[in-house]
């Protein structure tokens, strides 16, 4: 029995595998159907009615996102009933929508702009009313939302329950007052909500965007008084290139630090530095950990998003996360100690600004324990979106800008440091400097592939110095929560865990650029971006963090070793039990 469908669409002939949808079918023929709520495994509940298309016999349209396709099925995606229709619900989803674009941060990356514009849909519509008026909540550390300009798509919903497993969204009210908010309309941030951001890299409108804090990069690189540095993580290299139309994937390093350098910083350095450090900080830990009968397994804390829901659902987990800081806090702490020592500034003269992935960061600038001597280790985390703006608004044209390289000398970096930025890399990283240690010898094997690819929850177990170490990583909270339970239960037993808190890593993180349906439903970017940083690494000098000149030469003049007690002052923090809901 064949396990292939046939069927025509526009009256071309295309097979598409049994179970396929229609709007998957059709993609193969080059034909992109329109959706605004449909989003590859998360979110396929036929609600927008954008994707509509006529199927021959049928009654009515049928929403092709989730309608199957069948043997010898004719099927019509721009009809004039199709087009007709699809005009209609704009018009009518437009009636209820604030009309902000000039203004709006997604203004021409919006689906709905996009849409509108195709469809030629006016400005001031014929169905115009009576609309709810919503305060915008922006209690959240890292973002604000904006239900006037939602079209209860459901996707950030989807997102917060069955990626992430937090679920602090839902539709509340019914009929033309639903909208979408915390249980009870409880502001965000009250809530156990854990800033990944996942929920704005999926909206399709400007309902849901980062608290946006580059006026105060701007005011910092005005003040004369001011010694302003800037750390960019290992993932925006990979991916700050889409904001300014390169492929997906592309690497562009050379051209982002000239960005950064034109932009008026006094110094422009790389987090690969700091991630080296946070490898031989954490890498000493669970070697110290397994030799001392510390507590395991071992977690990772590099992602703030994954610390907080820890934090907020398995507070029986803390005592297991590892001490360190991450990269962009050992950053900041090194820049306003180590740093400042050198370059004769005094700390409190210098402002870190950070380019992260990641809206959490947001909130970990602002984490107890997070500063030193009543100086914050980092000042301000922008997200990759944030740092294009101001590229943009300072009318540099990316693409026209010579390769050029980090300053020193927080600049030197090794290959363990750019895989940070993609699930599995810190476990890599932390292998290829523990593995060393434990066995006293130096392997020429670096990497550590059982540990790579995107699928959400890897294991394996490594014979290392004559013990099996057992290991898993997890990305995505909902892996995550997976991951811990079983671990709780007894049906796993680890030494060491990786957690990233978004699904993918860093390289999918919820400040990144944000990409419409028709390419998240049909590229895997998380698969593309990680390749990126893959082939960056393979193709760097030194690929251990232990053999990084730079971390010799800071643990020589300033922190003695790995666990020292300089070490733990500066590079190490603490966690606390939040409130579940």
């Amino acid at each position: 029995m064949s396990d292939m469908v046939n069927l025509k669409i526009n009256g071309m002939p295309v097979s598409a595998p049994k179970g396929a949808t229609i709007l998957e079918a059709a993609r193969t023929l080059g034909i992109e159907i329109p959706t605004l709520c449909y989003l590859k495994e998360i979110n396929a509940i036929g609600a927008c009615r954008i994707c509509v298309v006529e199927v021959k016999g049928a009654r009515t349209l049928v929403a092709s996102c989730v309608y199957p396709v069948s043997e010898g099925m004719e099927v019509s995606t721009s009809s004039q009933l199709v087009l007709k229709s699809r005009k209609l619900t704009l018009e009518l989803i437009l009636s209820t929508h604030h009309r902000q674009c000039l203004s709006c941060v997604r203004s021409g990356n919006c689906e709905l702009q996009k849409l509108c514009k195709d469809f030629r849909v006016d400005d001031e519509g014929r169905f115009d009313g009576h609309n709810p008026e919503y305060p915008v909540d922006d209690t959240a550390v890292h973002m604000k939302r904006d239900d006037n300009k939602c079209i209860l798509c459901r996707r950030c919903v989807a997102a917060c329950s069955r990626w992430q497993n937090v679920s602090v969204i839902g539709p509340n009210d019914r009929g033309f007052n639903t909208h979408i908010g915390c249980a009870f309309d409880e502001d965000l941030g009250n809530v156990a909500c854990v800033s990944c951001g996942q929920c704005i890299v999926v909206c399709p409108t400007g309902a849901i965007y980062e608290k946006d804090e580059t006026d105060k990069v701007w005011a910092a690189l005005a003040d004369p008084t001011k010694h302003v540095i800037v750390q960019t993580a290992p993932s925006i290299r990979v991916t700050l290139g889409e904001c300014f139309d390169f492929p997906v994937g592309t690497n562009v390093q050379g051209k982002m630090v000239a960005a950064l350098r034109r932009l008026g910083f006094d110094g422009v350095f790389d987090t690969d530095f700091s991630a080296d450090l946070t490898i031989m900080e954490e890498a000493h830990e669970f070697v110290e950990r397994v030799k001392e009968g510390g507590t395991l397994p071992m977690i990772t804390s590099c992602s703030p998003g994954w610390v907080k829901f820890c934090e907020h659902k398995y507070p029986e987990f803390i005592p297991n996360l590892s001490t360190c800081k991450s990269p962009q806090q050992m950053f900041g702490a090194i820049a306003k100690s180590w740093y400042a020592e050198k370059m004769g500034i005094d700390k409190k003269d210098i402002f870190v600004a950070s380019v992260m992935p990641c809206t959490a960061k947001k909130f970990e600038v602002g984490r107890d324990a997070e500063e030193q001597y009543g100086v914050a280790d980092v000042d301000v985390a922008l997200t990759t979106r944030e740092i294009s703006r101001m590229i943009n608004r300072a009318g540099i044209h990316f693409a026209e800008l010579p390769d050029e390289a980090f300053d020193a000398p927080l600049n030197d970096s090794t290959g363990a440091a750019v895989i940070f930025g993609t699930t599995g890399g810190v476990m890599e990283a932390a292998l290829r400097t523990a593995v060393d240690e434990l066995t006293g010898e130096d392997l020429e094997s670096v990497d550590y592939e059982e540990v790579r690819g995107t699928q959400g929850i890897k294991e394996t177990t490594y014979h290392v110095a004559g013990m099996d170490v057992s290991v898993a990583v997890a990305s995505g909270l909902q892996n995550a929560a997976r991951l811990l339970d079983a671990v709780k239960s007894g049906e796993k037993s680890y030494h060491f865990i990786e957690i990233m808190g978004c699904p993918g890593g860093c390289i999918n993180g919820g400040g990144q650029p944000v990409q419409p349906a028709s390419v998240r439903n049909f590229v895997d970017l998380k698969a593309v971006r990680a390749a990126a940083l893959y082939s960056a690494d393979k193709n760097m000098p030194l690929r251990k963090s232990h053999e990084s000149p730079l971390m010799k030469k800071l643990y020589a003049e300033y922190l003695s070793k790995p666990g020292s007690h300089k070490a733990h002052e500066l590079l190490h923090t603490h966690y606390k039990k939040r409130a579940r809901f």
